[in-house]
């Protein structure tokens, strides 16, 4: 039987060639270690030194001492002298014999001679930079940029196309490019984005930004269902942007197709007969809006109800502020349009010098558009109330606010109320 034996083979310091060699092999180590820590010190120093700092020029220097031949030192005391001398270009040819495969050299390269008045040497380094790396976004940005100085372009928004298509934040840089050239013609902005469903997503919000939500909605619909789900954080800005501004019959829309809060349409009162759970008022957009107060307390009643099963319990204890506005809605309507809003208003013991009312105000101002009767004092079955208004023009919404008559500083109220079957019915208009 033949065993394996684990052989051990131990080197004898006293031997002198075994010495020597140790010896040797030290000293390279320490030698290598020296030049890849200079080399190391050179390239750091360089890469956080700004060529427009009062010390640059000895820091450079300093640099290229510890690594004169690094890509990064060479470039930062290439750019030091072309800022006395634009026309300089020697030493990033310097930096490409140095690193001839970094696309980044060779967009600074480009930038060196479009400074130079080089114009067909700065589109060969762009274009190697492209070669370099197809696939990255920033040599199409950097040469479409270049194309466009020159005035080429078609050129130019072929390169930015593709960086619009490969980057999210170039995008929005691209579409402005796109907007300020051809002096906001949607339709050359909308070939930038072709038929990339994140590319048409960005160009939808942006065209939200610009105050185009007609547009922006119709770029929005040319997705798929899948499209959309995949850009639902796109859709959520948009929602918030024509929220904000105050672009109600689009933004009514958004909120649907993402179902925020099913069933919100146009030119209706959501969730008028509370029969649904009441959502969280920060992230509300067209549902009821109701945030607790000290003194006054809300909730869903399944014992007092006009219809359905269910209506809005709103009780006080001793409430004395001037004004309630914690229980509100909006709600998207046409402009210049005459509506009537109903609804049906249960009392119990409420009693103050200053008694609950509905407002309706624009959404744009928050101007109050018209106010009802205020709710009837004591104890009450259940009344309806009706309140007629027009919007005004350029509006497209209202906000529903429960407010109250004055009755001067520190004015209580008690007792409760109840709120149920909101409806409203366009009179005329658009």
């Amino acid at each position: 039987m033949i065993e394996d034996k684990e052989q051990i083979y131990i080197l004898d310091t006293r031997n002198l060639p075994v010495r020597i060699g140790l010896i040797v092999f030290l000293l390279i180590s320490l030698i290598f270690g020296w030049f890849a820590v200079r080399w190391q010190l050179g390239n750091l120093l360089a890469d956080i030194t700004n060529p427009n700092e009062p010390n640059a020029n000895r820091t450079a220097e300093l640099a290229k001492s510890f690594a004169p031949n690094d890509p990064m030192t060479n470039w930062l005391l290439a750019s030091i002298k072309k800022e006395s001398n634009p026309e300089y270009t020697e030493g990033f040819e310097k930096v490409i014999r140095l690193s001839p495969n970094d696309y980044r050299w060779w967009i600074q390269l480009g930038r060196a001679y479009e400074q130079a008045n080089k114009s067909k040497e700065a589109e060969k380094a762009f274009v190697r930079a492209v070669e370099i790396a197809p696939t990255y976004t920033f040599p199409h940005w950097q040469l479409g940029n270049f194309y466009l100085r020159q005035d080429r372009v078609e050129e130019a928004f072929k390169e930015l196309k593709t960086a619009a298509q490969n980057n999210a934040i170039y995008r929005e840089q691209v579409f402005s490019i796109a907007w300020d050239y051809y002096d906001k013609d949607t339709g050359k902005v909308d070939s930038i984005a072709g038929n990339s469903p994140d590319v048409r997503a960005g160009l939808a919000k942006f065209y939200a930004i610009k105050d185009l939500p007609n547009k922006s909605l119709e770029l929005w619909n040319t997705l798929t269902p899948q499209q959309k789900q995949s850009n639902t954080h796109i859709a959520r800005e948009i929602t918030q942007a024509f929220y904000e501004k105050r672009y109600m019959l689009t933004a009514v829309e958004f909120v649907n197709q993402l179902g925020i809060e099913k069933g919100v349409k146009a030119e209706s009162i959501h969730n008028g007969g509370f029969e649904e759970n009441l959502g969280n008022p920060e992230s509300t957009y067209f549902g009821w809006k109701i945030t607790p107060t000290e003194k006054m307390r809300f909730q869903l009643s399944n014992t007092k109800k006009k219809e359905g099963k269910r209506s809005l319990q709103v009780s006080f204890n001793g409430f004395d502020k001037l004004e309630i506005n914690n229980i509100y809605q909006t709600i998207a309507l046409k402009p210049m349009s005459k509506y009537e809003i109903s609804f049906w208003v249960k009392t119990q013991e409420l009693n103050s010098g200053g008694l609950p009312k509905l407002e309706i105000l624009s959404a744009n101002d928050n101007q109050i558009l018209a106010t009802s009767q205020e709710f009837p004092g004591g104890t009450n079955d259940w009344k309806q109330i009706s309140v007629n208004f027009t919007t005004p023009k350029e509006t497209e919404g209202i906000g529903l606010r429960t407010s109250r008559g004055y009755c001067g500083e520190k004015c209580p109220i008690f007792g409760t109320f109840w709120y149920d079957e909101f409806k409203i019915e366009k009179l005329s208009g658009e």
